[in-house]
Order: structure tokens, then C-alpha cells, then sequence
């Protein structure tokens, strides 16, 4: 893959979070944030003229906490709710979850190692403490699934997460870039799991580009090896573009 490309002022850049900004952690709360992140995003967001998103399968409320004081335009949940830069926050409606909920707890007080993730749109099922337990937790959830209606089952890193269909972060992407200041800028994504791909083929179909952080087998035109090295790039664009001169 060629080296990592020179982020400009007329990108529009888009962010997921676990494992791409920060590494992952053993359970979803636990994740450390470093000190110079939410600076370095802040900076890169007024130097893109606002032009910078974060588009992740988290909470909103959680990157919030995480990223506090720095409140960002988002998309949350997978594309399930946004936050635009003009202060807009469209959202689907929440699908039918209860028997998904009820299934995944069951699941979970007889495996104490599983975590489940309640999300405002969505039930996410954690089995990164016991990965021999994937395959389980899957049939589970599909189970829980029969007879409802617009759903689907995604699958990540060692997490299955049950959430309305046709929602995912190429569609979140493609909103943005509808939208100011995203629109007329050439669009990059950085993301890290199975389920960022969806965002990496909306970005380069508008012709952008696409990093994926970490190994593993990807579409995107680009890899960066760990979080740690994005940051360095992240940091690195920073500087260089407090240093351009504005076109």
C-alpha cells in the first residue's frame, strides 16, 4: 500500500473511534483517551473549516465523555443519529429490541465474561473476554431476531450488534458530505474494523480516501499500522496545515 496521504484544506475528514483514535480496550468503558487527542482534533477541526466528523458505533454521550470538552459534528450508533454541524440531530426511530435485550442478558448471566451494550438504537453483545464464545453468542441473537421486523446483525471485532437495517457509516458519510461545511471537499475516512468498509466505499466512490488502521483485509487505499501511528499522522496534518497557506 502506498505511504499515508497529505491531508489539505479542502478534505473533509471523518473519524471512527475504538481502535482507530484510540486502542481498544477490554471492556468499552475502559478505553484511555491521551492527553493531546481532543486538542489535535479540535485544532484539525477549525483548520478543515469544521470539515471534521466522527462517525462511530459508539454512543453519542460516550464520545462526548471521552473527548469532553470537545463536542464534534458525530454520527453515532452506526449512521442511527447525527449531529450536524448547523445543530441538527436527525434520528431513526428505536426498532424492537426487547427480545434481542432479553436473549443477549440471558446470555450473559450464565457467561459473566460477555458484556452487553445498550444503545439507544441498538443491542451490542461483547465477547472480546471470551472470544470461544462468538459463535453463541451469533446463534443467540439471530434467534432473538426471528419474527422482527427491520433489523439486521452486524458483526465486529468480537462484538455482534443488532441494529435497524440499511444503517451504516458509508450512509452516515454520504449525509455529511450533503451537508456544510462537508460539501465540495474531497472526503477521507479512517477506520479499523469490518465495519468501517461501508464508509471506506462511500468515500471512494465520491472520490476520496480511505485508511484502515491495523491489519487485516480491506478495500481502502491506505493502512496505517496502530492508533498510536494515526495520532502521530493526525498531529503531523495539524502541523502542516497550520503552516500552508490558505488557498
Amino acid at each position: 500500500m502506498p505511504l499515508m496521504p497529505t491531508l489539505t484544506r479542502a478534505n473533509a475528514l471523518f473519524l471512527d473511534f475504538d481502535g482507530t483514535l484510540t486502542d481498544i480496550a477490554a471492556q468499552p468503558h475502559a478505553v484511555l483517551v491521551p492527553a493531546g487527542l481532543a486538542p489535535t482534533l479540535s485544532a484539525l477541526h477549525r483548520l478543515l473549516g469544521g470539515a471534521l466528523a466522527i462517525v462511530t458505533g459508539r454512543r453519542e454521550v460516550d464520545i462526548d465523555g471521552f473527548l469532553d470538552p470537545l463536542v464534534l459534528p458525530m454520527a453515532s450508533e452506526h449512521g442511527a443519529q447525527y449531529r450536524f454541524a448547523d445543530g441538527s440531530r436527525p434520528a431513526v426511530d428505536p426498532p424492537e429490541l426487547a427480545p434481542v435485550l432479553q436473549a443477549a442478558q440471558q446470555l450473559v448471566d450464565q457467561h459473566p465474561e460477555l458484556l452487553v451494550e445498550v444503545k439507544r438504537a441498538s443491542v451490542a453483545l461483547h465477547f472480546r473476554q471470551a472470544p470461544h464464545l462468538g459463535p453463541q453468542c451469533y446463534q443467540a441473537l439471530e434467534l432473538a431476531m426471528v419474527g422482527l421486523q427491520g433489523l439486521e446483525l452486524l458483526s465486529g471485532k468480537c462484538v455482534y450488534e443488532v441494529k435497524p437495517a440499511g444503517i451504516h457509516k458509508g450512509q452516515a458519510i454520504s449525509a455529511f458530505m450533503r451537508q456544510a461545511p462537508f460539501a465540495g471537499r474531497t472526503p477521507v475516512f479512517v477506520g479499523d474494523d469490518v465495519t468501517d468498509e461501508a464508509g471506506f466505499a462511500s468515500v471512494m466512490a465520491l472520490g476520496g480516501l480511505a485508511i484502515k488502521v491495523g491489519e487485516g483485509p480491506t478495500n481502502a487505499q491506505y493502512r496505517c499500522m496502530t492508533p498510536a501511528a494515526l495520532r502521530g499522522w493526525l498531529s503531523a496534518s495539524r502541523t502542516a496545515l497550520e503552516h500552508a497557506r490558505p488557498s
